[in-house]
């Protein structure tokens, strides 16, 4: 388990029989190896004693205990979440390897081109997997997903069990923490996906820069037999490909690249593209997905899939869940639409998308917030976006966490031009506040409900309570008789 991992130092015996890995010291057991990692809010070096005295065989550390038990062996590395990946991935047989395993990163797109992919490959016949921000699946199972991308150790026990179930594709995001916080360390991926980079998590990184060096660090550890397809229409796409190994491939809608794409109609029906000389009838809508669309097919041929049978599999799909999800009241009266939009970008995407195929008469009525103890900077752009963009916009909540609404709502409203002063109201309760949309729409209006997506929650001082956008969108139709 130690043979990728540089041992700054060993104690104790070296040849004890591992069942088990944990970086929670209230699992660890006999037989367990606890790694003790710096998280931002705790620090695992604490609980080495409540480990060993919980029966740990091992602890991986950064720094030595004042006290060593004899019976537990201690592996002092610089880096203990480093460790973790290079040993989650022996520990249940480097899965990774079995598998072609696709990585997807960048800031907004990263769930749609993972399902898409894991749909496109699973309707061509092959058994694959999906780690995603929505869900996790093996084959068709699915398993409820807690994070964009899971622990070291979580993310191999998933992968192998993929391979024991005989998948031969897994398809997965790459957040820009598991880069930085080595979760996909140890994993050899048979290729890497950039979408695009705009403003998020910079509560985490610090600076933009860092969190662009978090991107493309993923892309650094790719090897010379994968391959790395970005956005050539971003303008961080190239950077990307800077000093990877990978075969480089590119991908756009207005320019030279290996995958070239020509957006020819973009309507509530779908998108009609011109791919690589092909034209084709797709089923989701938006510039957006038009990209998206691109990066999957691009990926796909790159894994050497025909490509004229891509296309048709891929003119076909749906979009995940809660990405542009269309919830039309029940007498057709208001077109609601669901979407996970929670940064600047996204929303801005979303409601140009919505400009692009509105009818003249139609109103569009926007309810957005910002989650709380999250990357605060962003909260007057959006607001500013959703009452310049939008005939109407509700400001509120979204996961406030441990923050106070109201406060959230003030940052927000910070960013209201004077002109746009009478565009907007704020409704501190999401459910009130999507109600209020509604009965603020006329006939035929679109309201559009953004930030939570698929999430099926709402997290307010450390309490989930049930919430999901989609449900309250058909109670207020149910409400309002429309």
């Amino acid at each position: 388990m130690l043979a990728a991992v540089t041992v700054r130092e060993q104690r104790g015996p070296a040849d004890a029989e591992v069942r088990s890995l944990t970086l929670d010291s209230r699992q660890a057991a006999p037989g367990a190896v606890f790694f003790a990692l710096r998280g931002v809010q705790a620090d695992g070096h604490q609980f080495i004693p409540k480990a060993v005295a919980q029966g740990a065989t091992a602890v991986v550390c950064e720094e030595l205990p004042a006290e060593l038990s004899e019976a537990v062996s201690y592996v002092l590395v610089a880096d203990s979440a480093e460790a973790m990946g290079h040993m989650a991935a022996a520990f249940y047989g480097h899965p990774s390897k079995q598998l072609q395993l696709v990585g997807v990163t960048g800031t907004n797109g990263k769930t749609t081109c993972a399902t898409l992919l894991h749909k496109l490959f699973s309707a061509r016949g092959y058994k694959a997997g999906l780690l995603s921000t929505v869900q996790n699946q093996i084959g068709e199972d699915v398993i409820p997903a807690t994070h964009t991308t899971p622990d070291a150790i979580r993310l191999n026990e998933l992968l192998a069990r993929m391979v024991a179930a005989k998948c031969t594709h897994a398809f997965m995001e790459v957040s820009s923490h598991s880069v930085v916080q080595h979760r996909v360390t140890g994993l050899q991926f048979a290729g890497g996906l950039f979408t695009n980079l705009t403003h998020d998590h910079l509560d985490y990184h610090g600076t933009f820069d860092n969190y662009l060096k978090a991107k493309k660090g993923f892309f650094d550890m790719l090897p010379a037999g994968a391959f790395a397809l970005t956005n050539a229409d971003d303008k961080r796409g190239m950077v990307m490909l800077q000093n990877t190994k990978a075969r480089k491939a590119t991908y756009s809608l207005r320019g030279a690249a290996d995958v070239r794409g020509r957006l020819i109609e973009n309507s509530v029906e779908g998108l009609l593209l011109e791919v690589d000389g092909r034209e084709v009838q797709f089923r989701l809508i938006g510039v957006f997905n038009a990209y998206n669309l691109l990066a999957v097919y691009g990926a796909a041929v790159l894994l050497g899939e025909e490509p004229e049978e891509t296309l048709t599999v891929l003119s076909g799909l749906t979009s995940a869940p809660g990405r542009f999800e269309p919830v039309v009241s029940p007498r057709k009266r208001v077109v609601g639409i669901v979407d996970y939009a929670h940064t600047p970008d996204a929303l801005e995407n979303v409601l140009q998308t919505i400009a692009d195929i509105r009818r003249p008469e139609q109103a569009v009525i926007t309810v957005v917030g910002c989650g709380g103890n999250r990357d605060a900077a962003k909260r007057p752009i959006m607001a500013d976006l959703a009452c310049r963009l939008s005939d109407r916009a509700v400001l509120t909540s979204d996961n406030p966490r441990y923050e106070d609404p109201q406060v959230i709502l003030d940052q927000m409203q910070a960013g209201v031009r004077p002109t746009d002063a009478d565009k907007y109201l704020t409704v501190p309760d999401r459910r009130e506040a999507i109600r209020t949309a509604c009965a603020l729409a006329r006939p035929g209006d679109i309201v559009l409900v953004a930030g939570k997506g698929h999430e099926n929650y709402q997290e307010i001082q450390g309490q989930r309570t049930a919430f999901d956008d989609r449900l309250v969108l058909q109670e207020a139709y149910e409400l309002l008789s429309l």
